[in-house]
């Protein structure tokens, strides 16, 4: 019998009436009415050197579009967004905002409740990408360069997007068969409903100067030695392709899976079809967990519960995102490290959990344990570059298990340049990646035409 076959455990799909996913699986946020807009917008003061600005990873100038909106400007308002951040539509989705700028809003003080800057972005870039219109942007005079960008995840679409607009033309190369990286493959269905990721994807390629090639891997199809070869740059934006282990002994089972891989089956086919345990466990403390575990409530599952060795407060997925998993039914414990794999012929029956404490600073196990059963375990632990620098020449130096650069993005190779999850020093965001993907833009242009001089 094959192990790999759901149907012999309690992995099922169709758990849910039809109507059911629809409704389980619509936009979780729908965007502002124009009505809700205009007032929550005139709640803004329009800060001199506004705090929320500083606090916005791409410096989005925030009063600025606020007041557009405010004004009836809205196209003005995505304007001044997408100038700042290329992936403005997606990040008002999908950025933690409570901890970036609606966080250092005043009004947190006058009112104990910030501007829902998230949501008015939103509606701006929404608005704009249902009419968008004459171009926003254009390109500049062809300049003859060519640059090579491994990736089309937020990174490799902005650092794209910012090379097209100087006049560069670049040439994407994007392992899977659909470019957008994270945001197609990575992300909760609820938080970017209606084909977004695509939508936005078209947009960014539409300035012109672009080339997508999907189906072309590094290390497989093509070599970094190769593009420096045939470029005369490149940006790696090649995200994490490999998943953290649980450090525990794991053959093939049923029911056993990645996080990541359960997210991107989920994106890309009907949530119906998908199969999910009637009891699942989901190791992990960050939104991949969450997403994980929210959506396997989605899809029917009967208990789902999220283990994270550390606390709450330890957890990388923001207080927001911990409480969206408390209400939708997720249970969360914490102090516990995974200590065994249970199964029983070739399939997950449970997991086996040690207790945990801090002591002295160190994390130790306390010498308890207990067990939940499963018939479906997630591994939500992290994830590393795995082979994604396959093909590579020598000279790319890694720092903690991912590259190492300088501020703009520059590597230990010359003609090198990387961001997003794969560089070292950020916390895993898609509006960092977005400005490593700029910086890295302007760094590489710099070069170029100090090359042309």
């Amino acid at each position: 019998m094959n192990p790999s076959d759901p149907t012999r455990c309690g992995l099922h799909a169709h758990r849910l009436p039809e109507a059911a996913y629809a409704q389980n699986f619509a936009d979780a946020h729908p965007t502002l009415t124009p009505q809700q807009a205009q007032i929550e917008a005139e709640r803004c003061l329009y800060c001199y050197d506004a705090p929320c600005q500083t606090a916005c990873p791409t410096g989005i100038d925030v009063p600025s579009f606020i007041a557009r909106i405010a004004q009836g400007n809205v196209r003005g308002a995505a304007r001044a967004i997408l100038e700042a951040n290329p992936l403005g539509g997606m990040c008002a989705r999908v950025c933690p905002t409570e901890v970036l700028c609606e966080q250092a809003c005043v009004k947190n003080a006058s009112e104990h409740k910030a501007v829902e800057i998230g949501a008015l972005q939103r509606f701006a870039t929404d608005a704009y990408f249902a009419k968008p219109g004459a171009a926003l942007f254009t390109r500049a005079a062809a300049t003859g360069k060519k640059v090579a960008v491994v990736g089309s995840g937020p990174a490799g679409l902005a650092c794209a997007h910012g090379l097209a607009r100087q006049g560069h033309e670049v040439v994407i190369f994007e392992a899977r068969p659909k470019g957008g990286g994270l945001n197609e493959y990575g992300l909760a269905t609820y938080k970017t409903a209606g084909g977004f990721a695509q939508q936005e994807l078209d947009w960014l390629l539409s300035i012109g100067g672009i080339e997508l090639r999907c189906g072309q891997k590094i290390g497989r199809d093509i070599t970094l030695s190769g593009l420096l070869d045939d470029f005369d740059a490149v940006f790696l934006g090649l995200g994490l392709g490999g998943v953290n282990a649980l450090g525990l002994n794991e053959p093939p089972l049923t029911g056993l899976r990645d996080a990541v891989d359960f997210i991107a089956e989920l994106r890309q086919n009907d949530p119906k079809t998908v199969a999910v345990g009637r009891r699942v466990v989901v190791i992990g403390g960050g939104m991949t967990a969450v997403d994980a575990a929210v959506q396997s409530k989605l899809l029917g599952a009967e208990e789902v519960s999220i283990v994270y060795r550390r606390g709450a407060e330890s957890m990388s997925a923001s207080e927001v995102e911990q409480q969206w998993a408390l209400q939708h039914g997720v249970t969360i414990r914490h102090w516990a490290a995974p200590a065994a794999l249970l199964s029983a012929d070739g399939a997950v029956t449970g997991m086996r959990f040690a207790r945990t404490a801090l002591e002295g600073g160190k994390l130790v196990q306390t010498g308890g344990e207990f067990e939940l059963q499963a018939d479906m375990v997630l591994r939500a632990i992290g994830q590393t570059l795995g082979q994604t620098l396959e093909g590579a020449p020598a000279g790319i130096e890694l720092q903690g298990g991912r590259i190492k650069t300088d501020e703009m993005g520059r590597t230990s190779r010359a003609g090198v340049w990387a961001g997003g999850d794969c560089r070292f020093g950020g916390r895993d965001l898609t509006v960092e990646a977005v400005e490593h993907g700029k910086q890295a833009a302007l760094s590489i242009h710099a070069d170029l035409m100090k090359q042309g001089a």
